[in-house]
């Protein structure tokens, strides 16, 4: 793998003169309190401006200040004119626009499409306050504003729908964000490296269409530029990995959007491409046409070095929204201001997830020190601190400094996932380091407790008895969340999800672990309705399990088509993308896209609710399976209807309490009845 210029060893801009703002303005009132004229940089999001590292506008902010330039924000402005767009000034570089930490769509709506009344992003959880699509409406409001500034996209709403994506909302095929947004580049992944260039370049006179050398950016073009040869996106396959390694100026050619909009075994081969050109290592540029231009996607960026992800998590971050919001509660805020992030990254390739495809498979780690640093800073600064650090992890709890042993192998592979279908013996599944480092954390004076709240990977925990001994009697709060998704072989299969075999395992060192420590804990599992790939009969085996097991889950999934996610393409186009995708050879995935099965799904997970009994009696009677129907503790439901039940009423809560079951309540706190 190249390596890239340091993070921090960019020449400063000339304004870092003005030194360090306590937080970022937000009117022009605080521009003049640190004696600015105007802003190098604008950036717009559509969560609140909270001065902290789990949200990445701040982290962009911060960064760029740190490399000299004045940054501002503008937090969910009112879209419906420019106005709130100019509050600032005209910026002098670019205006940067992200939906914030949340696509807005995922933000928005439930995975039925009902309009969510509430945002966690915002103050005082009001629903409302960011557009549809917040991306494209507000680099639009953007460009009305001040249309000679460069708008730069980014964070996730924009880098997961770089290229032609399926939105699951407006059930079609749409345009990459870029062109839809009027964009002049865009960002994807966790993309310090790029903004950091970019702003740089900028500011030395480049324009937008001179930055396609900078990884892990899209941006619009004519052509293919002379000097770039193109390898067809169906001949990805048959291509030989090493003449792939020996093929320098090449470009994948991508099905165009004209090709994925029409026709699902294109989009579920450009799917697949896409993923497999993922690894830094060995990723090539993409190229996808747009009508009469082309969209250009330059290869992912290189991860961030230990030391420099210590040095973007330790910038002067205010650690608190934005004084502009008093004393207004953020859910978001309230949910991670006593966490501590140790990485980022996932390398399990989960289809349904979009982690990976944001942040990259390589684990990018942050050093022991300064992770305890920033425990004793929560412990002294943080308002409201009572002695627990609710959550130390990351988009997992246990992948802290695991990687590929052998530094050529990872550069040359493209298999989406290290752990499916069985763990990979090229990678290091020792958890010493963080098991050192929780000891270390909750050893540290005036710290009571350290939460694990972040999804324990049961596949590798099950590797290192001792982490589980050690979560389990130090890290665990009475409940632990873990995800088998599902107990079939058929959806765990799209899933790229282990076997339930492999969860029993880990729940059997983690009771033992719990009696060895006299406490008594329990497991939270998880599960997905209506994954590509599941049958009626897999969501009815998946209730049997529930039941025989004694678990009543009153928070239930069902699945969401996230964009670029390779379950997405499974959904959309009928097609495996995890197999080659060759026309007439594809291998095809059931789909589950009515509204009515997409319920019944959801009503297997929630069989003990009277609510759902009646859709489950007429399931399994036409599923030939009237033998689960009845009053023995053998049969799924019982043949009887509570009064008020089924009928919209709220009753039916009964069924369990006789038998010992356990209830996962809304708030997620497992209670055995």
């Amino acid at each position: 793998m190249e390596t890239a210029k340091q993070l921090f060893s960019h020449r400063k801009f000339w304004a870092h003169r003005f030194g360090t703002a306590p937080f970022l303005p937000m009117s022009r009132a605080e521009m003049d309190e640190l004696g600015w004229d105007s802003c190098d940089v604008i950036l717009v999001t559509g969560d609140a401006y909270i001065d902290h590292p789990s949200f990445g506008m701040a982290v962009i902010g911060r960064l760029l200040e740190a490399q000299g330039f004045r940054v501002g924000v503008i937090a969910q402005p009112d879209w419906q004119s420019a106005e709130p767009f100019k509050a600032l000034g005209k910026p002098n570089l670019y205006f940067g626009v992200t939906g914030g930490n949340m696509d807005s769509m995922v933000n928005r709506y439930t995975a039925d499409r009902r309009l969510r009344h509430n945002d966690s992003y915002t103050p005082n959880d009001e629903g409302g306050k960011r557009p549809d699509r917040a991306v494209i409406v507000y680099a639009h409001r953007c460009r009305e504003a001040y249309n000679d500034v460069p708008i730069v996209l980014g964070g996730i709403e924009s880098s997961l729908r770089r290229i032609a994506h399926y939105d699951y909302w407006s059930d079609k095929v749409r345009r990459s964000i870029l062109v839809d947004a009027k964009g002049d580049i865009l960002l994807y992944g966790n993309a310090e490296r790029a903004v950091v260039e970019v702003t740089h370049r900028l500011a030395k006179g480049d324009k937008p269409g001179d930055l396609d050398d900078i990884r892990g950016v899209a941006l619009m073009k004519d052509r293919v530029p002379d000097g770039w040869t193109e390898a067809p996106a169906n001949d990805i396959e048959s291509a030989s990995e090493g003449a792939r390694q020996l093929a320098g100026d090449t470009v994948v050619r991508l099905p165009s959007f004209e090709q994925v909009e029409k026709d699902s075994e294109s989009y579920a081969r450009a799917s697949r491409v896409l993923h497999r050109e993922s690894n830094p290592g060995n990723a090539r540029a993409l190229v996808q046409r747009h009508g009469n231009r082309e969209l250009w996607l330059t290869p992912p960026p290189i991860p961030l070095s230990t030391p420099e992800m210590d040095a973007v998590f330790e910038l002067p971050y205010a650690r608190a929204p934005h004084p502009a919001y008093g004393d207004a509660k953020i859910a978001a805020w309230d949910m991670i201001r006593f966490s501590v992030t140790i990485m980022r990254g996932c390398f399990g390739g989960c289809s349904f997830c979009s982690i990976t495809e944001h942040e990259g498979r390589i684990i990018q780690n942050r050093s022991e020190e300064s992770v305890l640093k920033e425990i004793e800073n929560i412990r002294d600064k943080t308002k409201g601190f009572t002695g627990i650090i609710s959550d130390i992890g990351g988009p997992t709890a246990n992948m802290y400094r695991m990687a590929c042993k052998d530094k050529r192998t990872e550069s040359l592979c493209r298999l989406p996932s290290c752990v499916y279908p069985d763990v990979c013996p090229n990678l290091n599944t020792s958890h010493e380091s963080l098991i050192q480092l929780y000891k270390k954390s909750r050893e540290l004076p005036g710290i009571k407790k350290v939460m694990v709240a972040s999804g324990v990977r049961y596949d590798l925990a099950v590797k290192s008895p001792a982490y589980i001994k050690e979560l389990v009697a130090h890290h665990v709060g009475g409940y632990l969340k873990i995800a088998p998704e599902h107990t079939e072989e058929g959806p765990l299969s799209k899933m790229m999800k282990p076997g339930i075999g492999t969860y029993d395992k880990f729940k059997e060192l983690f009771d033992k672990a719990a009696k060895e420590a006299k406490k008594e804990y329990f497991l939270i599992p998880y599960f997905i309705a209506a994954h590509p790939g599941t049958t009626d009969e897999d969501m009815m085996n998946l209730a049997l399990w529930l039941k025989r097991n004694k678990y009543r889950a009153d928070q239930v999934q069902t699945f969401l088509p996230s964009p670029m996610a390779l379950a997405t393409a499974m959904y959309h186009s009928g097609l495996n993308p995890l197999r080659p995708v060759r026309r007439g050879a594809s291998e095809k995935v059931e789909t589950i896209k009515g509204l009515k099965q997409r319920r019944l799904h959801k009503a297997f997970l929630r069989y003990h609710d009277a609510e759902n009994w009646p859709l489950l009696r007429e399931a399994l009677k036409n599923m030939g399976r009237a033998d689960l129907i009845g009053p023995g503790k053998h049969h799924l439901i019982p043949n009887w209807q509570p009064a008020g039940t089924g009928l919209g009423g709220g009753e039916g809560k009964r069924l369990g309490r006789k038998h010992g079951m356990q209830t996962f309540t809304t708030k997620g706190i497992l209670k055995r009845r």
